[in-house]
C-alpha cells in the first residue's frame, strides 16, 4: 500500500464483535469451467479453467496451462481513514477518498463499466484487500457510497464485498483475497495493523481466514488467499521469520495456510508476502526490508503441494534499507529510484525474484510482485526512470504482478482537483474517466509494455518439487494421511513429508529434512513407526556400531522424530509397488560433512549443518545415529536404495 508519508516515520513516535461465520453467506456463484468473455467488456476475457495451482515457478490453471497474474489492487475495503479527525470528513481519509470500507468507485461508476475498464487495461485478475474489522461491520454503507450501483443500497460492507467478488468472477477475472489490515484504517506505521496479530490473536486471525475461505468456496474463480500485507515493526518489536515466538511470521503463515487448506478450501493458492520492515529507521541502527530473503534458508511446506506463492512489494521511494520516510525517520540509504537499471534488477532478484528464478530449490515458487505504483503527476526524472526500469525487468523476468491502486477519484468532495493520482483509473464525480487508457498519462507506455508482454503461455509440464521440513520449534507434519492417524510419537518433535513426497535428506544437526516429489506411496495402508532395530535383517548391518531405524521391506521413509537432538523414531509408508529385495543400497554418512549427490535438488535446505541426501533415483529406507559418549545423537547416516522401475 503506497503512502506519500511512509509508515516507519511513526516508529519513532509512541502510539466484541460478531464472528465472521455468523454473517449471512453469499449467493451461489456460477459453475466452474472455462471462463467466457463477459458481456459489456471491451476486450475478450482470457479463457482459463479454475482452480489454480503451481508447477515450479509457474502458476497454472486446472488444464496445466500457464496463468500469469496480470493484476490490479482494487482497494477500499481495507479502509481509507487516516486515523485522526472526523471519520465522516473526506479530508481525514487517504487522498480525500472516503471508501466507507468498500472497494472504491462504486459511488461514481456502475460495476459493469468498471470491469470493462479493468479488462481494457489487460488485467485477468484482481487483488481484493479487506480488513478484519470490515468482516464484522453490521451497519449498512451509506447510499451515497454506492450511488452508481443502487442495487447495493442497504448492504453491509461484507455484503458489498460479496457483490464485488461475484461481479468480478462472473466477468472472468480471478480474485485473490488479501487480508490487508486488522482495523479499517489507511496504512502504515503504528496504525494497529503492523502484524496479523496486532490487537487480535493468531488463532482468531486464522479463524477469519478459514471463514473467508469457506464463504467463497463455491466460487472456483476465487483462487487465492493473500495472508497479510506488509508485516512490519510495531513500537518495540520486530517481526521475524523463524524464531518461534508470537512475532514469527513464517510460523503464523504456515499455521493459517494449513488451516485454510484443510478447513476452508483446499483449492486456494496461498500467498505469503515477505517481511516489509524491521529495525528503527535511523542511521547507525539496524534496519531494512528483509522481504523474501529469509525464504532462502527457511521456506514453507504446506499440507497441499502446488499451492504456495511468494510475494513482495516495491515502490520507488522506498529502498532495500530505506523506509520511504522524509524528514524525521529518513535515513541516508538509497531508495529504489536511486538505483540504475542493472543495480535495481539485481536488488529485486536478491530480495524477491530469486525464488522464481532459481529452479529446483526448496524455496522455488512463483513470485507475485503484488504492489508497485507511481503517480500520474510524478514529473521527476528518477521516479519515472524507476517505473520504466521496474516494468521492464518484470517483463523480462516474466513475473506475475499487481499494480497499486487500480481505482481512485480524480476530484475532491467539493469538486476541486484531488483524489489519488496513483490510480490506473481515476473517475470524477460524474463518472468521467482519466488515467492510463487515456491520452496524456505518461505511465501508459511502460504499463502497456508490461501488460501486453505475453511471456510464457500454454502447457507447463510437471516438475520435481522439493520441500523443507523443520522441527525448530514445533512439529511439522505436512502429511494429511499421517495427521489422520494421530500422534505417532508422543512427546517428540515430528516432521513428515507432504503426501506425494518421500524423505530425501536429513541434516546431522538442526532437525531439518528434505522431501522430494514421489508417487511411491500406496493408495491405502497405514504408516509404520520404527523406534528400534526390529526391521534390520540378519547380516544387514549397514552402519556398524550405530543404532539403525530401518523401514520394513515394503516401506520407505516419509518422516522422523527427535527428542532434543536425539533421533527418536522413523516413520515409514507402504509402497505402491514392490521395492528391491533386501541387500541393494548404500550408506550415506553425513556426520562429518555434507554427503549429497552432484547436482542434488533442494538447494541449501539446512544452512550451516551437515546434510545427507539420497540420489534422485533412490529412496531412503533407514536412519542411523549413535548415543555413544561425546557424540551427537542426531542423524548420522541414511540407507539409500534404488527406486523400483517406473
Amino acid at each position: 500500500m503506497q503512502s506519500l508519508v511512509r509508515p516507519l516515520l511513526a516508529l519513532l513516535l509512541a502510539a466484541a464483535a460478531l464472528p465472521v461465520s455468523a454473517l449471512p453467506a453469499q449467493a451461489a456463484p456460477p459453475a466452474a469451467g472455462a471462463v467466457p468473455a463477459a458481456a459489456g467488456t471491451t476486450a475478450a476475457a482470457e479463457e482459463w479453467t479454475p482452480p489454480l495451482s503451481t508447477r515450479g515457478r509457474w502458476i497454472v490453471d486446472a488444464d496445466g496451462d500457464r496463468f500469469r497474474l496480470r493484476s490490479g489492487n482494487w482497494d477500499g475495503a481495507q479502509g481509507s481513514w487516516n486515523g485522526s479527525g472526523d471519520r465522516t470528513d473526506p479530508a481525514a481519509h487517504h487522498a480525500g477518498q472516503n471508501s466507507h470500507g468498500i472497494p472504491l468507485g462504486l459511488d461514481r461508476v456502475p460495476m459493469p463499466a468498471l470491469l470493462a475498464d479493468f479488462r481494457a487495461l489487460g488485467l485477468n485478475s484482481v487483488r481484493l484487500p479487506f480488513s478484519n474489522e470490515m468482516l464484522r461491520s453490521a451497519a449498512p454503507v451509506p447510499d451515497a457510497a454506492v450511488a452508481a450501483n443502487p442495487a447495493l443500497r442497504g448492504k453491509t460492507p461484507l455484503q458489498v464485498f460479496d457483490a464485488v467478488v461475484a461481479a468480478l468472477t462472473d466477468a472472468g477475472f480471478a480474485v485473490i483475497l488479501n487480508n490487508h489490515t486488522v482495523t479499517t484504517r489507511w496504512c502504515c506505521g503504528l496504525d494497529g495493523n503492523e502484524r496479523w496479530n496486532s490487537g487480535q490473536t493468531t488463532a482468531r486471525w486464522a479463524d477469519d481466514w478459514v471463514a473467508m475461505a469457506r464463504r467463497y468456496r463455491g466460487n472456483p474463480r476465487v483462487v487465492g488467499a493473500d495472508l497479510y500485507n506488509e508485516v512490519r515493526r510495531d513500537t518495540f518489536h520486530d517481526p521475524n521469520w523463524g524464531l518461534g515466538d508470537d512475532r514469527d511470521w513464517h510460523a503464523a503463515a504456515q499455521e493459517a495456510a494449513d488451516r485454510i487448506l484443510t478447513e476452508g478450501n483446499p483449492d486456494l493458492l496461498i500467498v505469503v508476502e515477505g517481511i516489509n520492515w524491521t529495525g528503527i529507521p535511523v542511521d547507525g541502527f539496524p534496519h531494512g526490508r528483509p522481504t523474501l530473503t529469509p525464504a532462502r534458508t527457511l521456506s514453507h511446506t504446506l499440507v497441499r503441494s502446488g499451492k504456495l506463492v511468494y510475494s513482495a512489494h516495491f515502490y520507488g521511494y522506498t529502498g532495500p534499507r530505506h523506509s520511504g520516510a522524509t524528514g524525521l525517520g529518513e535515513t541516508s540509504d538509497p531508495r529504489y529510484q536511486d538505483l540504475g537499471r542493472d543495480e535495481l534488477a539485481q536488488v529485486v532478484h536478491d530480495q524477491a525474484l530469486f525464488a522464481a528464478a532459481e529452479s529446483g530449490a526448496h524455496f522455488t515458487a512463483p513470485v507475485w510482485i503484488s504492489e508497485f505504483g507511481i503517480g500520474a503527476d510524478e514529473a521527476a526524472a528518477r521516479p519515472q526512470a524507476w517505473f520504466r526500469n521496474l516494468t521492464g525487468l518484470l517483463s523480462a523476468a516474466d513475473a506475475d504482478f499487481a499494480y497499486w491502486p487500480l481505482v481512485g477519484w480524480s476530484t475532491a468532495a467539493d469538486g476541486t482537483p484531488g483524489g489519488d493520482s496513483w490510480a490506473l483509473l481515476r473517475y470524477d464525480q460524474a463518472g468521467r474517466r482519466s488515467g492510463v487508457p487515456d491520452a496524456g498519462d505518461w505511465r501508459t507506455q511502460p504499463w502497456t509494455g508490461l501488460a501486453a508482454t505475453a511471456g510464457r503461455t500454454g502447457p507447463v509440464a510437471p516438475v520435481p518439487s522439493w520441500h523443507q521440513l523443520t522441527t525448530d520449534h514445533r512439529d511439522h507434519s505436512a502429511s494429511l494421511l499421517t495427521r489422520v492417524g494421530g500422534d505417532w510419537d508422543s512427546g517428540a518433535r515430528k516432521a513428515v513429508c507432504p503426501d506425494g513426497s518421500r524423505l530425501a535428506g536429513l541434516s546431522h544437526t538442526g532437525g531439518r529434512g528434505l522431501c522430494s516429489t514421489s508417487d511411491l506411496r500406496a493408495a491405502a495402508g497405514r504408516h509404520t513407526v520404527v523406534p528400534d532395530e526390529a526391521h534390520v535383517p540378519p547380516g544387514g548391518d549397514w552402519a556398524t556400531g550405530y543404532t539403525k531405524l530401518q523401514c520394513p521391506a515394503d516401506r520407505f521413509l516419509i518422516g522422523y522424530s527427535l527428542r532434543g537432538s536425539r533421533v527418536s523414531a522413523a516413520l515409514c509408508a507402504p509402497a505402491r509397488t514392490a521395492l528391491p529385495a533386501e541387500g541393494p543400497g548404500r550408506t550415506v554418512w553425513f556426520d562429518r560433512g555434507d554427503a549429497r549427490p552432484a547436482g542434488a535438488g533442494g538447494g541449501e535446505w539446512a544452512y550451516g549443518h551437515h546434510k545427507g541426501q539420497c540420489g534422485p533415483a533412490e529412496y531412503a529406507a533407514g536412519i542411523a545415529f549413535t548415543t555413544r559418549f561425546a557424540a551427537r545423537p542426531g542423524p548420522a547416516a541414511l540407507l539409500c536404495r534404488p527406486l523400483p522401475p517406473s
